[in-house]
């Protein structure tokens, strides 16, 4: 049954996590939608008549998202006030946003339909944090293995250059160089080979088709034109280069990764991001026991490890996290991280890693 102060909800839980995240105009938006939504359009009756839970369907950023292609598209100058950040006014954001929903509400109706692709390369700032740690614990040759991979532009690990606090990793001539904002000590350098890379989505997006190219754009938040930019170039890494990326369920495509031969002295290594919270829990259940028999399989000439950024919810950022197979099969927190990879700090307090040892903690784990 739908619940209407649920859905409402969930924008303000959206408003919190865009505040948190340093993104003042999106919050605004949540937070006026959450008020001055109306039944009026289709779109709006189907938002606060949402059946599923809102939050977990990512609601909010599906209908954003909509909204923010009509303004990049030039089709509304109402909202595109709103998008520039020109009005805080709570009540003349709520009339910009029922204005277009009169006017364009069979244009944003579809993108209700299925998840948002907030497939973002700024992540891979923060994933290969974790890398670096397996390559340090086992040598640096890896073979990667990526669920959820969307549009595939994390798979573009290899390829992109990355300025971590100082230190250099990946190739200097690299058309996308990532900098996070960096936190703490600076990572221990260690030589990192990723040998392949490979990728598996159960929808996967082909991002070099200029709809799908528009459609991740208006992912992209307005706050932020550095992601916008990084987006294209990208993109025109995989025009260049294709990834390797298939359909496939999760767990089938990694029980049959896991049980192909390996190279002797390269690590394979598991690794995903903001993707396990929305996995059936028979896959997660299938894709931990497969981990486990693997590792259980593991020698120090053919490693294992996984390798994940994955969010804690109450603190609205992504804690990254890591284990291996032999001798480190427990999970350890390597660094945090903003939800795009605006910034990433390396290490955990003692306060902080009280916090992630919580049972509270164990729904953003995998295992």
């Amino acid at each position: 049954m739908a619940d209407e102060a649920g859905n409402r909800e969930a924008f303000r839980i959206q408003e919190f996590y865009c505040r948190n995240m340093d993104a003042p105009i999106y919050a605004r938006l949540c937070a006026a939608i959450a008020d001055g939504l109306t039944h009026d359009s289709r779109t709006g009756a189907r938002i606060l008549d949402w059946p599923g839970e809102p939050t977990r369907d990512a609601l909010p950023l599906r209908f954003i998202g909509g909204l923010h292609a009509l303004v990049q598209a030039g089709a509304d100058s109402g909202l595109a006030a709103v998008f520039r950040g020109e009005t805080s006014d709570q009540d003349a954001i709520a009339a910009a946003v029922n204005a277009a929903l009169a006017v364009h509400d069979d244009f944003l109706l579809p993108w209700l339909d299925g998840p948002p692709q907030t497939n973002e390369p700024g992540r891979s700032g923060a994933l290969i944090v974790g890398l670096l740690e397996i390559a340090r614990r086992y040598g640096p040759k890896i073979d990667l293995l990526e669920i959820g991979s969307s549009a595939g532009l994390n798979l573009l690990i290899d390829r992109y250059a990355f300025d971590l606090g100082g230190v250099r990793v990946g190739p200097a001539a690299a058309p996308v160089t990532i900098a996070p904002e960096w936190r703490g000590e600076p990572p221990v350098a260690a030589p990192i080979e990723i040998v392949s890379v490979r990728g598996c989505d159960v929808r996967p997006l082909d991002a070099t088709d200029p709809a799908v190219e528009a459609r991740l754009a208006a992912y992209v938040w307005a706050e932020t034109p550095l992601r916008a930019e990084r987006l294209r170039k990208a993109i025109a890494m995989q025009r260049a280069k294709p990834v390797d990326l298939v359909q496939a369920d999760a767990a089938d495509w990694i029980e049959a990764r896991l049980a192909e031969p390996q190279q002797v002295g390269v690590t394979r290594v598991l690794m995903h991001s903001v993707v396990w919270q929305y996995l059936p829990e028979d896959s997660a259940t299938r894709i931990r026991a497969a981990m486990k028999a693997a590792g259980d399989r593991a020698t120090l000439d053919r490693p294992l490890a996984w390798v994940m950024m994955e969010p804690d919810r109450a603190f609205a950022h992504q804690v990254i996290r890591v284990k291996s197979w032999p001798g480190h099969d427990d999970w350890h927190v390597v660094a945090t991280a903003h939800a795009h990879g605006a910034w990433v700090k390396n290490g955990v307090e003692d306060e902080d890693k009280r916090r992630y040892d919580l049972p509270e903690s164990a729904k953003v784990e995998a295992g």
